[in-house]
């Protein structure tokens, strides 16, 4: 089974209302989403970073980075910035499916796997879960490589995802298997 390791939203200024809390978490985060990611590329896995285009519809991949590494915490950026090689997919809204190229890449890759990892637990991540599932493919969500802004809020999306969306919800160290 094919699988892919998509990273949501991780090119950020965190210069907004829920910078504080949401950089806190994602600082806890970046080392596993890294080893997730050097990970995928031993293994065969495609990786494919779907980020916000913060509403600069000119913005290209380039001009993204650069945008987040001359934001407020480029130290949660730099680690986990996407190579030049590696797919970088812009959205609009919340799901990285929603109005995006992912679903044909994934497809086209003969993709039937999916570990989502990034940023926000209980908005994006949750939502790009659910329209993985209705699309069939099998998803997993690394519980410690993904980041919320409430912890509450993102313990129950948490929940939701595996009991609602059938997601196979585990540490990192338990994923990396999902990779092969």
């Amino acid at each position: 089974m094919r699988t892919a390791l998509l990273v949501i939203d991780m090119l950020n200024r965190y210069e907004h209302e829920d910078a504080g809390s949401l950089a806190e978490s994602v600082a806890g985060v970046v080392p596993n989403i890294r080893r997730l990611v050097d990970a995928a590329a031993t293994q065969d896995a495609l990786v494919v970073y779907v980020n916000d285009n913060h509403d600069d519809w000119a913005a290209g991949r380039d001009e993204l980075i650069r945008w987040a590494l001359d934001g407020e915490q480029p130290e949660l950026v730099e680690p986990i910035a996407p190579a030049s090689d590696v797919p970088l997919l812009l959205k609009a809204r919340h799901s990285a499916f929603y109005a995006t190229q992912l679903e044909y890449l994934l497809r086209s890759r003969a993709v039937e796997r999916i570990v989502l990892t990034g940023q926000v637990t209980e908005q994006c991540i949750l939502y790009s879960t659910l329209d993985a599932h209705i699309r069939h493919f099998d998803v997993a969500v690394p519980r410690d490589a993904v980041a919320h802004i409430h912890p509450e809020l993102g313990d129950a999306a948490l929940t939701m995802m595996e009991r609602n969306m059938a997601a196979t919800v585990r540490d990192t160290d338990d994923l990396i298997e999902f990779l092969t």
